[in-house]
């Protein structure tokens, strides 16, 4: 995204604070692309690549340091894509989705009231969802049953965003994403972690017996998603209705997204794709159902394709070639 919005002209403050929960080797190769040389231990760097660039190495979870970027930089719009993922792992590790996803998140939220940001988009996730099994995931669904940690955290992140469009009048737009992938992907994912064992004649688990439909969505879907998002803050929604509230929508400048390709896949013809790929059969162990987890996924995006005019293009095999292609080259095989 912050590739594709400096190619386009414009100036781009990213945040990251390099953090352990994946391999920090992954994330500082991802700056090398965007000309950030993580190894002189500034707090803030500028790009080599692109004069319009600078991130900062900051947590946030240090409020102080927020206030400081957003007092010494003018913002307009801020693209939120920071927190702690992952639903297996908010079962072990539950403080971290606490202190990143709700106090992380309010200190953007209030960094957005007092320094006037003209539009908050937001990373949600189909997790919010939950126990909902009525296909295809819409946006005007009841999202109030989380059975993750992880989820819940996103639920909360939403709820907050709406209330502070509400309060301040900040326009905020939420994103459900939909199982994302795709090169630079996180090493925590299936695709990643699928490859990887495959390569290494190591087996895999495939939890429910592999029996799960997930709605693959690969990366560059999602980064023009945001981008014709972020360019089009919503307004408030003059016919929305208190006695019948629609979920998606408000009174308040606020709206809500799917993205997804529409699409599921069945998690064993995923796996298939990736063998096709790299050219070897997976070693496969069928395991039960892990907590946390939902069967199935599918996002309907009309809401996204009516407003923005676009939805997901990208088959699992394109994405998954791709992909590969990318692993191949940044492991030198």
């Amino acid at each position: 995204l912050a590739k594709r919005m400096l190619e386009e002209g414009h100036t781009v403050i990213g945040i990251d604070n390099i953090n352990d929960y994946y391999d920090p080797g992954l994330k500082k190769a991802r700056l090398l692309e965007l000309g950030i040389n993580h190894g002189d231990g500034k707090e803030m760097k500028g790009s080599s690549i692109f004069t319009n660039f600078e991130n900062w190495n900051i947590d946030l979870t240090d409020e102080s340091r927020v206030k400081q970027l957003f007092r010494q930089r003018k913002v307009d719009v801020v693209c939120h894509l920071a927190a702690q993922a992952g639903v297996r792992y908010s079962l072990s590790n539950p403080d971290a989705y606490i202190a990143s996803n709700i106090n992380g998140f309010l200190h953007v939220l209030e960094a957005c009231r007092h320094y006037k940001v003209q539009h908050l988009v937001f990373a949600s996730s189909s997790s919010v969802y939950g126990l909902n099994e009525s296909m295809p995931f819409s946006v005007s669904d009841n999202v109030d049953h989380p059975i993750s940690l992880y989820a819940a955290s996103k639920k909360s992140n939403e709820l907050m965003a709406h209330a502070y469009s509400h309060l301040f009048r900040i326009p905020v737009t939420g994103l459900r994403f939909f199982t994302v992938y795709g090169p630079w992907g996180r090493p925590d994912m299936a695709l990643f972690i699928f490859t990887k064992a495959i390569l290494n004649d190591q087996p895999i688990q495939l939890f429910n017996g592999g029996d799960m439909w997930r709605d693959f969505t690969y990366i560059d879907d999602i980064v023009e998603g945001i981008s014709r998002v972020a360019s089009v803050p919503p307004k408030p929604n003059p016919s929305w209705d208190g006695h019948q509230p629609d979920p998606s929508s408000s009174p308040a400048p606020y709206r809500i997204f799917n993205i997804g390709n529409q699409k599921p896949v069945y998690l064993k013809d995923f796996i298939k794709a990736i063998e096709r790929e790299v050219g070897k059969k997976a070693i496969i162990i069928e395991a039960p159902m892990q907590a946390g987890d939902v069967k199935a996924t599918h996002a309907d995006v009309s809401h996204l394709e009516k407003t923005v005019g676009y939805s997901p293009q990208t088959d699992v095999n394109t994405g998954v070639r791709k992909f590969v292609q990318w692993y191949f080259d940044y492991h030198s095989i």
